[in-house]
């Protein structure tokens, strides 16, 4: 009997080490389930290209392991494959649910109804999907990209309230076909509408990389020879369009007024030095919110379709007045 129970321990103990690796596949495993209703979760992150979601993937991390929701963790590196290769694997595993921030917002209904028919619960954070079929997630937790497109508009409208002059935009769109770059793009446009002294006079993708923001705005420079404003679809974009705007011999923040979303440490610091004019606020700090979704639709509980952060603006004074307090 003593050898029999000494086996048994054993073989447990061999087993949690095993849970607390790594797997391979950009995949991991991390935090412990509590008590007798443990909940296991599958989450598919867009990728790591910028401070944002860096901070978004730790946000997510450490609030599972407060939360004793044990966490498979997959990187997607931005490629819409590997996230649906993710989510049949969760589904394979049976986990208890399933959460991810979709790339783009096309192409998911097929993968989403084999969860529905597995009877395993998702919740899309951060971004959207298309899908005219609402019923293959209980809810979207996330900010409103449309909103924080039209704060941005509003205050370019604002900024440039007493001037006649032909006002030129370039923008620096998110990844081609995701929600926030759809988003932004559309509700920043819809404010600057009605007044014709606002041209976008250049638009293309940066992906939501530094690199690729400085190199389309070294394209954008060369292209355009007159312009006043750029409107970047995140702080990573806008920093790296600055060193292709300071490496023209020019001067962001003066020479060229810049607007972005997110509000990073990295582009809060910029705010604060002058060199970004204006920031809209998209917390990346979801964890907490979403493992609380998560627990609710698990038992079965209804929770809202929609879940939206609380977000702000920044201007100059006020990122100097916050910096020293940012989490991300």
């Amino acid at each position: 009997m003593f050898k029999r129970i000494s086996a048994l321990l054993l073989a447990g103990l061999t087993a949690m080490s095993v849970a607390s690796c790594g797997g391979g596949g950009g995949t991991t495993t991390a935090g412990t389930g509590g008590g007798d209703e443990s909940i296991t979760m599958g989450f598919s992150q867009v990728g790591a290209e910028s401070g944002w979601r860096t901070a978004n993937t730790k946000s997510v991390q450490d609030s599972a392991k407060n939360a004793g929701i044990t966490l498979k963790f997959s990187d997607a590196q931005q490629k819409q494959e590997n996230q649906i290769k993710a989510i049949r694997s969760y589904i394979q595993q049976k986990v208890d649910v399933i959460a991810f921030s979709p790339v783009v917002e096309s192409g998911w209904d097929t993968v989403l109804k084999e969860a529905q028919n597995a009877k395993i619960p998702v919740i899309l954070t951060d971004r959207a999907v298309d899908s005219k079929d609402t019923s293959l997630y209980k809810t979207f937790l996330g900010s409103d990209f449309v909103v924080e497109g039209k704060k941005a508009g509003q205050w370019l409208v604002q900024e440039y309230k007493d001037s006649t002059d032909p006002v030129n935009i370039v923008e620096l769109q998110g990844t081609t076909g995701s929600a926030p770059a759809n988003d932004r793009k559309a509700g920043f446009a819809e404010v600057i509408a009605p007044e014709s002294k606002f041209k976008i006079v250049a638009s293309q993708t940066g992906d939501f990389t530094r690199a690729k923001g400085k190199e389309v705005m070294e394209a954008f420079l060369k292209s355009q020879p007159d312009i006043d404003v750029l409107y970047a679809h995140n702080d990573d974009m806008g920093l790296g369009a600055i060193e292709a705007i300071e490496g023209a011999g020019k001067v962001p923040g003066k020479d060229i007024k810049i607007i972005t979303v997110d509000a990073v440490k990295d582009g809060m610091q910029a705010l604060a030095d002058g060199k970004i004019n204006f920031i809209v606020e998209c917390s990346p700090l979801l964890g907490p919110q979403l493992m609380d979704l998560a627990k609710k639709v698990v038992k079965g509980e209804q929770v809202p379709a929609r879940v939206i952060t609380v977000e702000t603006t920044f201007t100059q004074e006020q990122a100097k007045q916050v910096l020293s307090t940012r989490q991300y």
